[in-house]
């Protein structure tokens, strides 16, 4: 069954890189995720004009799927920074909804926190040659030498890092504290002047970072964050507590169904910094880079350690132009590459996608037959997940 939705028009996104991948024009607005699931904040829109969370209540169980799918898949464009952000895990969220709905603060009140009692892991697979993203804390000599590059202007900021046994998750509690205003913008004036060969990529992301969030003390955070460029076909996995913030490319992500959202910088919405120094991992990390492991011929799966999503790409072409897969649970195959025809086992029902196109598989499929010459995501459920449906 095809799935449709509009392009969210979010202020980072990109105003070509979704439609270049869809080959159309571009509409001259910034179109940052396209959404592909029923989440309630924007379910996909199913070919008879129903919503698909309506059409998974009325229909979904007659075809063996579940009330609500356990992940949400995305394509996202990405021109500028989104924001600084860490997601909890799902005894956090369980907590912290009881706690504000307890207090009665509206589900779409800015100042909301947990908007849903799920967690939010979530994998980024690059699709444009190369994605640039800020994940993890780098380790800590690492950022003191980056520190040091910035001269006087960085002293208030090195004088933190240089403690012995220090705690980089009261680092991060001072520069997102009031009182650290001037500090904070006399670092980010250093590190926009300062220029270092190990680190002139982190300066030159600060450059562009002050450009657009001007003073914004979640650049100074981003300082202290792991620079990463994935390459096309590379994902990043980001679990619960690990601060995070995409900046540039075109990518396929794939998350458990959840709103739940704590931002630490780049953004005019909502910073609850005490909430989030309770959430964040701040142990320092190598980003978790995930090349995907070879399941089938022409079929990479990216492993990542939840139940509540799996995804595999595939690619077809020349001698290898066909390929049968199971269907596990509601699956959806979203097209990023030349054309592939989709056709159920059961049904019979063929759709052919082109770039940006997605179906809905539902598990009375049994196995789809996949043809054509080009490239194609399948999201579906992990087996725990599809078990508790």
């Amino acid at each position: 069954m095809p799935l449709t939705n509009e392009p969210r028009d979010y202020a980072w996104g990109s105003a070509t890189l979704i439609a270049g991948l869809e080959g159309r024009a571009p509409t001259g607005r910034p179109e940052a995720e396209v959404w592909f699931g029923d989440h309630p904040g924007d379910p996909s829109i199913t070919p008879d004009g129903r919503t698909l969370d309506v059409w998974l209540a009325d229909e979904g169980r007659d075809a063996g799927a579940p009330e609500h799918l356990p992940y949400l898949l995305k394509l996202l464009g990405a021109a500028s920074a989104l924001s600084i952000q860490a997601h909890p895990s799902k005894p956090q969220a369980q907590a912290g909804f009881a706690r504000e709905e307890a207090a009665g603060i509206p589900r779409d009140a800015d100042g909301r926190v947990y908007r849903d009692e799920n967690h939010k892991p979530e994998l980024i697979v690059a699709v444009s040659d190369e994605f640039l993203a800020l994940a993890g804390l780098r380790e800590v000599e690492a950022s003191r030498r980056l520190v040091k590059a910035l001269g006087a202007g960085g002293r208030p900021l090195e004088e933190r890092l240089g403690v012995s046994d220090v705690a980089l998750r009261d680092v991060l509690a001072w520069v997102l504290s009031p009182e650290a205003r001037g500090d904070v913008r006399d670092v980010i004036a250093a590190a926009v002047a300062a220029t270092s060969d190990e680190f002139r990529a982190e300066l030159s992301v600060v450059r562009t970072l002050q450009e657009r969030f001007p003073g914004d003390p979640g650049i100074v955070v981003a300082l202290l964050m792991n620079l990463v460029t994935l390459r096309r076909g590379e994902g990043l996995f980001v679990p619960a507590g690990v601060l995070h913030a995409y900046l540039e490319g075109l990518g396929v992500e794939l998350m458990a169904a959840s709103d739940n959202v704590l931002r630490g910088g780049l953004t005019s919405k909502h910073i609850a910094v005490a909430e989030l120094l309770d959430v964040i991992d701040d142990a320092p990390r190598t980003p978790p880079i995930i090349e995907p492991s070879v399941v089938a011929a022409q079929v990479g799966r990216f492993d990542v350690p939840v139940s509540d999503f799996v995804l595999d790409r595939v690619t077809l072409g020349g001698a290898h132009g066909e390929l049968v897969r199971p269907v596990h649970g509601a699956s959806i195959v979203l097209g990023t590459a030349g054309t592939i025809t989709v056709t159920g086992s059961a049904s019979r029902a063929a759709e052919t996608l082109a770039p940006g196109a997605a179906v809905l598989v539902t598990p009375d499929e049994k196995s789809i037959l996949l043809q054509g010459d080009g490239e194609v995501f399948i999201a579906a459920a992990g087996e725990s997940a599809r078990s508790s449906a």
